[in-house]
């Protein structure tokens, strides 16, 4: 056991983040009843595309299967990683605490009845169209393809990254064509993973993370 312990403690600080969001954001799905809309013209251009429910709800697992890599092969590329997730969504967590925020986007009556449509209306029982500023699934997304292309085991693989480029891009853009993000949402969501990027992967945070650790006395994650 303590092997085991000491070969996974760095999933320590991932299982006590995700407690404390998990718990912020339920609190703020179930208190927020009034809310700020958000909302752009081009907003009205976007079709709404059943189909993309797929790559949507393919997101959770994309971001596990990102930062698992990392986890498994590259200690310090999951410690980035982290600081990148964890940054973002506690920004979200703390704007749609202050700046509660929604959008009227979803259509009241599904345009067609299949399968995709039928999970698309489960979607929306279960998720309210509120707290989407900015949107963590497209910031999250952006971040897991940053894994995959920063991390040791697989940036220089092709079978990695490309498969991971173009779910990024399809989980992006189903956040749209489900409506389930206004076009603001996203923007915004680029915006601060381009900041976050500058601050995370800049080579001088990522050295100061090198001398934290062998100051520790265990050398470079």
């Amino acid at each position: 056991m303590k092997q085991f312990y000491e070969k996974y403690k760095h999933a320590i600080p991932l299982f006590i983040y995700m407690a404390i969001y998990l718990t912020w954001f339920s609190l703020l799905e179930k208190k927020v009843t009034t809310y700020r809309l958000i909302y752009t013209p081009l907003d009205d251009m976007i079709p709404f595309c059943e189909i993309f429910i797929i790559p949507y709800l393919a997101w959770f697992a994309y971001v596990f299967a990102c930062v698992g890599a990392a986890f498994f092969t590259d200690k310090h590329e999951y410690y980035k990683s982290l600081v990148f997730l964890c940054t973002g969504m506690t920004i979200f967590l703390l704007i749609s605490t202050i700046w509660p925020n929604g959008h009227n986007l979803r259509p009241l009556v599904m345009p067609r009845d299949n399968m995709f449509t039928r999970m698309v209306e489960n979607l929306y029982h279960t998720d309210t169209p509120t707290n989407l500023w900015p949107s963590i699934h497209v910031y999250n997304s952006i971040g897991a393809h940053l894994c995959i292309t920063h991390c040791s085991y697989t940036k220089h693989k092709k079978c990695f990254r490309i498969p991971s480029f173009i779910i990024c891009v399809l989980i992006i853009l189903s956040t749209m064509f489900l409506k389930q993000h206004s076009i603001f949402d996203v923007s915004m969501a680029f915006l601060m993973a381009i900041i976050m990027t500058i601050i995370v992967y800049k080579r001088s945070v990522t050295k100061k993370i090198d001398r934290l650790k062998e100051k520790a006395g265990r050398g470079p994650l």
